[in-house]
């Protein structure tokens, strides 16, 4: 059987068991086994699929039709310029997050040059997506760190630092909380997609992701803001003065997170919007 046939047949057999875009789906289990992008696979549709690779196509199909996200099922995913391997450990890098990490850097270029090195956190770091694009695409002098509560998801973040080549320019720490610093005033920029779901809401979620991605990653406490409140407070020990929070947050949550930032004393405190028109990243500055 050709590429092109078992291609054709996946994508039949995943849209009978409702898979999300089946063609795309069944496109990327064969670009992973052939080890191209899809972009390329267009050249190998009329080669012959080796028995060992319908096996695994076998597998992939069955695992995505049980309601595994695909991210999972290829165990890698894009994010920015990097691709980053993506497992149950952590919750699966999203493009909102990516433009989190632009306004990191707009805020860290600008800055640099008056503050020299900086010293970046990136709180409940998962896969490691927020830091690793810091570190590959940030052209001036940082200390950059990932702290994570979950040592799986740390030992995933340090694996792909492994694999990106950033292991160098990247630490990582267990860390609950942001109490464990030795010294106050030493941060830069603390930048986090945290757990923003609420309670309520978790159990209502997407299967594919209620019973699959880990629930300490999307479960922010019964209003959703549990980990702002927190982590503002602690901020306001560690970060330099000037220094300043970036996070994402729920598209209903940019009313509460302002009041909360305003109230722990941040300035300049800004709600923005993804592409889609929602609220979604919240950013304030320490006075100095």
């Amino acid at each position: 059987m050709t590429w092109r046939e078992t291609i054709a047949k996946a994508a039949s057999y995943m849209d009978a068991k409702s898979v999300p875009d089946s063609q795309t789906a069944a496109e990327l289990l064969a670009a992973r086994l052939l080890k191209c992008g899809r972009g390329l696979l267009a050249s190998r549709l009329d080669g012959q699929v080796p028995e060992r690779f319908l096996e695994a196509m076998r597998r992939g199909m069955r695992r995505l039709a049980a309601g595994e996200p695909l991210q999972y099922v290829l165990g890698e995913w894009d994010f920015r310029t990097l691709t980053l391997g993506c497992d149950r450990r952590a919750l699966i890098p999203r493009p909102e997050t990516e433009e989190l990490v632009t306004r990191v850097l707009g805020w860290l270029q600008a800055e640099a040059p008056r503050r020299g090195r900086m010293f970046v956190v990136d709180v409940g770091t998962g896969t490691g997506a927020i830091i690793l694009s810091i570190a590959k695409e940030f052209r001036g002098d940082a200390v950059l760190l990932g702290t994570d509560v979950s040592e799986e998801a740390l030992a995933l973040a340090a694996e792909n630092a492994r694999r990106t080549g950033l292991d160098g320019r990247v630490k990582f720490a267990a860390m609950d909380g942001l109490d464990d610093f030795d010294e106050p005033e030493m941060v830069d920029v603390i930048v986090s997609n945290p757990p923003y779901v609420t309670r309520e809401e978790c159990e209502r979620l997407d299967p594919r992701v209620r019973d699959f991605e880990p629930r300490l990653a999307l479960d922010g406490g019964v209003s959703g803001l549990d980990f702002y409140d927190r982590y503002l407070a602690d901020a306001l020990n560690i970060l330099k003065p000037g220094g300043a929070v970036f996070f994402e947050i729920g598209e209903s949550q940019g009313e509460a997170v302002s009041r909360l930032m305003s109230g722990y004393g941040f300035a300049g405190v800004k709600i923005e919007k993804d592409f889609a028109g929602r609220d979604r990243y919240a950013s304030g500055v320490l006075p100095a």
